[in-house]
């Protein structure tokens, strides 16, 4: 039963009605660009321009509609992803995979290290374990979730169509710990066919008592008054040792792409690959202050072909 409260809400917020339908299946059947607008709408509070898009979000939103290159499909596959990203940057900076499966049944826990990462290739957490401690595992929770995890059409959450075709695994991998001892930190670069101009570091992501920390900074380290989804962290801010490198490398992955993410991680200056984002919070999350919107959005150049 549906309380009169919820009732009301649904009726009067657009957001939160659109998330309630969403995640309940009913606007499965819309085509792609009608969605997208809902979406847009929705999430942004205003009209989404697919004749003219100036700002990042609204650029987003066409690349998805427009930009179909077939490799994106290998390049957001986090399991098919470390060939291709092997193949342009080299083997150094792939994290080692342990163990590549069709379903959470097929995996052996005994043939594991007591330290690992469980996840899907196709999305984006859902039935993700990260554990630190094989005697504490619950490895009946662990293959429901992750069974669960494979049964999630991402593509369908907010079109992003590169996962449309992924071919769905759970991969193993090393567990990895930076400088801290106690997290992964994670570098992000926007990237412009090839031209690094920002970053994110996120970190406080493992605890779940404080918030995640999102901090933007220009190509030089330089700060940016930015929040996106998550709160900045405290100052100071340390340049990390291999800066220049991540950039470069970035910069190789990218070549040629509208627009791309490249995430990173680094330990005491040793870089590894994380995965490839062509649609950051896909396009759908406010940048505060506004203007950043139509800053970053500057830098992408739309395909003529689209």
């Amino acid at each position: 039963m549906i309380s009169l409260k919820k009732i009301i809400r649904l009726i009067k917020d657009r957001k939160y009605r659109f998330g309630v339908l969403n995640s309940r299946g009913f606007l499965r059947v819309l085509p792609d660009k009608a969605f997208l607008k809902m979406a847009y709408k929705a999430k942004l509070g205003r009209k989404l321009n697919l004749k003219n898009p100036q700002t990042f979000n609204e650029k987003l939103q066409w690349l998805k509609l427009y930009d179909r290159n077939p490799k994106y499909n290998q390049m957001v596959d986090k399991h098919l992803a470390k060939e291709y990203v092997a193949s342009v940057i080299g083997e150094e900076y792939i994290i080692p995979t342990l163990g590549v499966w069709d379903n959470a049944n097929e995996i052996d826990f005994d043939s594991l290290p007591n330290e690992f990462v469980l996840k899907c290739n196709h999305n984006s957490g859902k039935g993700m374990c990260i554990c630190k401690d094989k005697s504490k595992l619950d490895f009946d929770e662990v293959r429901k979730n992750l069974n669960d995890g494979l049964k999630e059409n991402y593509y369908k959450n907010y079109r992003e169509w590169p996962y449309k075709d992924v071919n769905r695994k759970i991969i193993a991998e090393k567990y990895m710990v930076d400088e801290s001892g106690y997290e992964l930190k994670d570098y992000k670069f926007f990237c412009f066919d090839g031209e690094v101009k920002y970053l994110f570091i996120a970190k406080d992501r493992e605890n779940k008592n404080v918030e995640t920390k999102f901090d933007f900074f220009d190509e030089n380290f330089n700060h940016l008054p930015i929040t996106n989804g998550h709160p900045n962290s405290e100052p100071p801010y340390f340049k990390p040792d291999g800066f220049d490198k991540m950039k470069e490398l970035a910069s190789k992955l990218s070549k040629g792409i509208p627009q791309l993410r490249v995430d990173f991680y680094n330990i005491n200056g040793q870089i590894y690959f994380g995965e490839l984002t062509f649609f950051h919070w896909s396009g759908l999350v406010p940048f505060d202050p506004p203007k950043y919107d139509k800053i970053f959005g500057d830098n992408i150049k739309l395909p003529k072909n689209g």
